[in-house]
């Protein structure tokens, strides 16, 4: 049964702790991902591999090497000139947040690497990305912003506004 209440809060040394291995977990993701994909192309579907399939490996290896990047600056501690921690960093574990997304995209990414294996059609599966990226978008900003209802203005402030429309020359 979970706990009741308010969830504690974290140390900053538990955040440094936690971060270096959330990091150091999604370099295994990425290892195995990688290792399941070689071995079978590499001894069983070399005459299949192409081009195209090169490049959607290099573009799978540019979306890794960005979402750790920018999961590692993030987490990036700081230190003071006595060598006391200061700043833990962003908390890569946390429930939302920006850091969730490229945790969701590095394993997007792995899977659809792993499983692209028996059709190289399952690469169309990162188009999950954008369509979730824009569905976040509609949901979040686009939508409530055309569909919010009209500001009320009082019968007052329609006059004063009426009147001021009236007395302007062109």
């Amino acid at each position: 049964m979970p706990p009741k209440g308010k969830q504690g809060t974290k140390g900053q040394k538990q955040i440094v702790e936690e971060n270096k291995a959330t990091i150091k977990f999604y370099l295994y993701v990425i290892a195995g991902a990688n290792a399941l994909y070689f071995l079978p192309t590499l001894f069983l579907y070399w005459d299949s591999f192409s081009w195209v399939t090169g490049c959607l490996l290099g573009f799978a290896s540019l979306v890794y090497l960005a979402s750790l990047q920018s999961m590692r600056s993030m987490a990036r501690p700081t230190y003071s000139e006595s060598g006391a921690l200061m700043d833990g960093g962003i908390d890569l574990n946390m429930e939302s947040g920006m850091a969730e997304h490229l945790k969701d995209i590095v394993l997007l990414t792995a899977i659809v690497q792993v499983i692209s294996i028996f059709s190289n059609y399952f690469w169309l599966l990162w188009l999950l990305v954008p369509g979730y990226a824009f569905y976040m978008l509609w949901v979040n900003i686009l939508a409530p912003w055309v569909f919010a209802p009209a500001p009320d203005v009082d019968e007052k402030k329609m006059k004063k506004m009426e009147r001021r429309v009236g007395k302007q020359r062109f």
